[in-house]
C-alpha cells in the first residue's frame, strides 16, 4: 500500500461527500486507503459512500469523544501507507493530488513530511465582503516551488509513515475537540527535533470551502487567544515572557489603529494581541 489517507470528520455530511466525491476518482484500491476518522458526535454520519465513492472501500472510524487527534491516531495505527496523508472534512483536492502527494515524496527524499498548498475554493472578499481577513482559513500558499518549510498544515499535510511513527502518535491535549489548535504544530517540531525535514509541496492541491459565517471578528479573536493557549501546553514561556509579548502586541495594533491601517492590517495585530493574550492565559493557569 502506497498512500493512506485520513479524513478527520466532524458533524460536516455535505462537506465530507464533496471531498470523498474530490478523492474517489483518484484512488487505486492496490494503492490507496481512505480513512474517515469522525469524532464528537453520538452516531456516525449518515453517508452512503458506496454511492460517492463506488468500487473504493472507505474505512470508517467513529469516536463520540470530542477529539481530532484521538480519533486520527486511531486511523494512523491501521493505515498500511508507507505515506500517511491527513486532510479536513472542508476541503476538496485537485484532480491529480494523490499522484501529487506521492511524486512529492518519490521525488524529494530528503523530506520526511509535506505542507500542502491550500487555497481557498471561492473568492473570500466575494463571500465575506470586507469582513473577510476575519475568516480564519488555513491558507498555506508558498508559490510553485518546492522549497523547506518549518512545519505543516494539519488540513493538508502528509508524512512518510516510518517518520510518523518514530516520533509517536499526535498529542490528545491539542487540537480541534481538547484545546482547540497547535497538533499540527507540535508534531511538526517534534519530528525537526528529531532530524527530520519538512517540505512544501505545490502540486499538493486542496481547496477550503469559504464559509461567510465564520467571517465573525468575535470568533477570530477568540480562536487567536485558544491557539495562544494550546502553545503553552506543549510549549515553555514565563510570565515575564508572556507579559513582554502582550505588551509588544498591544503596542502594536494601537499603532495600526492611530495610522489607520487597513481592516487586513488591524486584523492580523488583533490577533497577534489574542494569541498573547491566550499564552498569558496558559502561563497564568500553569503557574496557580
Amino acid at each position: 500500500m502506497k498512500l493512506s489517507i485520513v479524513i478527520a470528520a466532524h458533524r460536516r455530511p455535505d462537506s465530507l461527500a464533496r471531498l470523498i466525491a474530490s478523492l474517489a476518482p483518484q484512488a487505486r484500491p492496490d494503492e490507496e486507503e481512505i480513512f474517515v476518522a469522525e469524532n464528537g458526535a453520538p452516531e456516525p454520519l449518515e453517508l452512503d459512500l458506496r454511492a460517492i465513492a463506488p468500487g473504493i472501500e472507505v474505512v470508517r472510524i467513529h469516536e463520540p469523544r470530542p477529539g481530532k487527534c484521538r480519533v486520527q491516531n486511531r486511523a494512523i495505527a491501521r493505515a498500511r501507507g508507507a505515506i500517511i496523508a491527513c486532510l479536513d472534512d472542508d476541503l476538496t483536492v485537485a484532480p491529480d493530488y494523490v499522484a501529487a502527494v506521492e511524486r512529492f515524496f518519490d521525488e524529494f527524499p530528503q523530506y520526511a513530511a509535506m505542507k500542502g498548498r491550500i487555497l481557498p475554493a471561492e473568492d473570500p472578499r466575494e463571500k465575506a465582503g470586507a469582513m473577510a481577513p476575519y475568516l480564519d482559513l488555513p491558507i498555506a500558499d508558498h508559490g510553485d516551488r518546492t522549497i523547506e518549510v518549518r512545519g505543516v498544515l494539519g488540513a493538508n499535510m502528509a508524512f512518510r509513515a516510518a517518520a510518523l511513527r518514530a516520533a509517536g502518535p499526535f498529542d490528545e491535549r491539542l487540537g480541534p475537540g481538547a484545546c482547540g489548535h497547535e497538533e499540527e504544530t507540535e508534531m511538526a517540531r517534534r519530528l525537526t527535533r528529531a532530524g527530520y525535514r519538512i517540505g512544501y509541496a505545490p502540486k499538493a492541491l486542496a481547496l477550503h470551502e469559504v464559509d461567510p459565517a465564520r467571517a465573525d471578528r468575535a470568533r477570530f479573536i477568540r480562536i487567536a487567544r485558544e491557539r495562544g493557549f494550546c502553545r503553552t501546553l506543549h510549549e515553555r514561556h514565563t510570565p515575564g515572557e508572556a507579559l513582554v509579548k502582550q505588551a509588544v502586541a498591544a503596542a502594536r495594533l494601537a499603532i495600526a489603529r492611530i495610522a489607520g491601517a487597513s481592516v487586513e492590517r488591524i486584523a492580523r495585530e488583533e490577533r497577534r494581541l489574542a494569541i498573547a493574550r491566550g499564552m498569558r492565559d496558559g502561563v497564568r493557569r500553569r503557574t496557580d
